[in-house]
């Protein structure tokens, strides 16, 4: 008996179906995505990829991520460069900072979703 894995993440949203849009549109996160490349928009659920998933709440004076937000959303990528290239196509801020990335950890880059939810984009080492 145990956890098999995140089952959810829920949050609150001013508007909930422009935001789920978004997600979908711009990451391919959320309901009808898949993460084999398939895409059923029957599905309630998102279908993601195995793989590494890090669990850590952080001190409360972290300044890791906004100190007005309790929470960060890091989605685990593949493609970086591409989705980075996508995401500011699309007018959407990115930031990297070279002394975020290493070989033993992967390479990031930091967006905001319209609501001002702060985002890690997360490319494992290979």
């Amino acid at each position: 008996m145990g956890v098999l894995g995140i089952g959810g993440i829920f949050f609150r949203a001013q508007d909930p179906d422009a935001l789920s849009k978004w997600y979908k549109d711009h990451l391919h996160v959320g309901a009808g995505c898949s993460g084999d490349g398939g895409d059923d928009p029957s599905d309630w659920f998102w279908r993601v990829q195995a793989g590494p998933v890090v669990f850590a709440p952080f001190k409360a004076t972290t300044d890791y991520f906004p100190a007005d937000k309790q929470h960060m959303l890091n989605l685990r990528v593949d493609g970086i460069d591409d989705m980075i290239a996508s995401l500011t196509a699309a007018g959407i801020a990115v930031e990297t900072r070279a002394e975020w990335d290493a070989p033993e950890t992967g390479r990031f880059a930091r967006i905001h979703d319209p609501e001002g939810n702060p985002i890690e984009l997360w490319q494992p080492p290979a």
